[in-house]
């Protein structure tokens, strides 16, 4: 981690017009933008790299706390990490994929680099990047659904994100549907259809299905964050999330009716539910939880150009609550 951020202390370049350190040379994976009537792939600081730095900066700085070295070079690369640039919404209402406001509303490109900062990023979220949040899904609403291979099931993954279970449920099915042609889907034999065939797609299925219930990336373990209407009752075990918690859960009518968490290193554990709990293992959470797995990314404000798109979020309510938890103990709530 330290040799890649020293190789992008050099790497970086000035930008000219607002003067931030940008990847120069730099491109996002496979797409293109239109430059008068020629389609350009080269560029200076693509979103999806200015998302990759400023993560593992952020990763170097902490390591480097946690591990008590470095805190000259972790205090150089905060000054670094400080000159990038910001991310940017467009004039329609979209996470920028360029430095520039270059994104078409008609443009159904299957990759979607820029969204890192979502998935499998951990810097864009709900409840404190609100703006940035809607963003991203104005920008996969206007790429659309059809895709094949990796892509769909990193769409399946963003849709999870974006806690909209209904819609990661339709590309599931979408994901497993027989193939026909070229038309994506999956073979007789289960391989995912991105001819010739992608493992991306059938591990990376498997992953948006965790992802529909549960997250742990946004400073707490939010609980069937994804539910999709159709997953009415149900269960699921084994799933783990950051800080050594795994977790088995018991859903009826799309309410958690029990929960088992093991606590394989102990520690704080805060959990994000979609209904109120009465448990007395639980406490209501206040302040930053010092989990140190579960820290949060702190943001440049985004840049917002003028657009008529609502940048709300519309989110359901939620509840979030601490548990104390010691190493190797497991703890029931029902």
């Amino acid at each position: 981690m330290k040799g890649a951020a020293e190789y992008y202390i050099d790497a970086l370049q000035k930008e000219s017009e607002h003067g931030w350190l940008v990847v120069s040379p730099s491109i996002s994976p496979e797409h293109e933008y239109i430059d008068g009537k020629n389609q350009v792939s080269v560029t200076a600081g693509a979103t999806m790299d200015n998302q990759l730095v400023f993560g593992l900066f952020t990763d170097v700085i902490r390591a480097a706390a946690e591990l008590h070295v470095d805190k000259v070079f972790a205090d150089s690369l905060a000054d670094y990490r400080s000159q990038l640039p910001p991310m940017q919404i467009g004039k329609h209402g979209q996470l920028q994929e360029w430095l520039e406001d270059l994104d078409r509303t008609d443009d159904h490109h299957r990759h979607v680099s820029h969204l890192y900062g979502l998935f499998p990023g951990n810097q864009i979220s709900p409840f404190t990047h609100p703006q940035l949040f809607a963003a991203v899904k104005n920008s996969l609403n206007y790429r659309g659904d059809v895709s094949t291979g990796w892509s769909m099931a990193w769409k399946i993954n963003l849709w999870a994100r974006l806690l909209d279970g209904n819609h990661a449920y339709k590309l599931i099915k979408d994901q497993i549907k027989p193939v026909t042609g070229n038309s994506g889907g999956t073979y007789p034999n289960l391989f995912d259809a991105h001819p010739p065939f992608q493992i991306d797609g059938n591990f990376g299925c498997t992953s948006g299905i965790a992802e529909m219930l549960l997250q742990s990336h946004d400073g707490a373990i939010y609980m069937l964050p994804a539910l999709p209407d159709d997953w009415k009752n149900g269960s699921v075990s084994g799933l783990m999330a950051r800080g050594g918690f795994k977790i088995d859960m018991k859903w009826a009518n799309h309410k958690i009716v029990k929960l088992v968490i093991h606590s394989s290193l102990g520690g704080n554990c805060r959990l994000r539910f979609n209904q109120q709990q009465k448990s007395s293992l639980l406490t209501t959470a206040n302040g930053v939880n010092h989990n140190q797995f579960y820290q949060v990314i702190d943001l440049k404000q985004p840049i917002v150009k003028s657009n008529d798109k609502n940048l709300s979020p519309g989110l359901a309510k939620t509840w979030i609550y601490d548990m104390p938890t010691a190493p190797g103990k497991t703890y029931i709530i029902k």
